[in-house]
């Protein structure tokens, strides 16, 4: 098998190219990595310097893609058959990918701020840092409510890599930050997102490991 994705379940920032995998419906080996275990550890590093999650390498082009975003790009130019996550028209790509990188900036990374943050040790903690995290998801909330009105997907009728971002996105974020019951259109894009088989794949294979996500104090 030509691709093989070093991934872990659990993991927010893999679901974006397991979204994409799945609707791409291309065949792929999983290759679970344990960033507690040395040899596993030392593996990826070996592949990619930084030693973070999700990489992609694809045997037959003697290529190795790390990065969520890339990974879907790549995909998207080598792999992708009739399906389009990312769309022809330029002006529209160029959206796609602002959405996208709006979900990892000013949802994702908050979102990440505040679960790792309760991890930290006692007395480790910084309490204005995950203010900061809270009041950024706030915001964020407000403006997808509001691009939300219509329903339908981030960019409208089709599904796209900004949607792939903005499942686990949103899907941890609303353990960090409740959206509140004013935020409908926000809370029925979610349910829309993980209704769809792909991301219903994903959750599905990341739920034996909720139990790891770490819990408000």
């Amino acid at each position: 098998m030509s691709l093989t994705l070093y991934f872990h379940p659990l993991a927010s920032f893999c679901w974006k190219p397991l979204i994409a995998l799945y609707e791409y419906n291309i065949p792929f080996r999983p290759n679970l990595v344990d960033l507690g275990n040395p040899a596993e550890r030392a593996a990826l590093l070996k592949l990619w310097g930084i030693g973070k999650f999700p990489v992609l390498r694809d045997d037959t082009r003697d290529q190795t893609v790390p990065e969520s975003s890339i990974i879907v790009e790549y995909l998207d130019q080598h792999y992708r058959g009739r399906t389009r996550l990312i769309p022809e028209d330029p002006a529209r790509a160029l959206q796609t990918r602002l959405r996208d990188r709006f979900y990892d900036l000013y949802v994702h990374l908050p979102m990440q701020k505040i679960m790792l943050d309760r991890l930290r040790p006692e007395g480790k903690s910084d309490p204005h840092g995950v203010e900061e995290a809270r009041a950024q998801l706030r915001t964020s909330y407000a403006m997808i409510e509001q691009q939300m009105e219509n329903g339908g997907w981030a960019m409208g009728e089709d599904f796209t890599l900004a949607d792939c971002a903005a499942v686990p996105s949103l899907f941890y974020g609303s353990m960090a930050v409740p959206f509140g019951q004013a935020k409908k259109n926000l809370s029925a894009y979610l349910e829309r997102l993980k209704a769809r088989p792909s991301v219903a794949r994903v959750l599905s294979e990341a739920e034996p490991y909720f139990q790891m996500v770490p819990k408000e104090p």
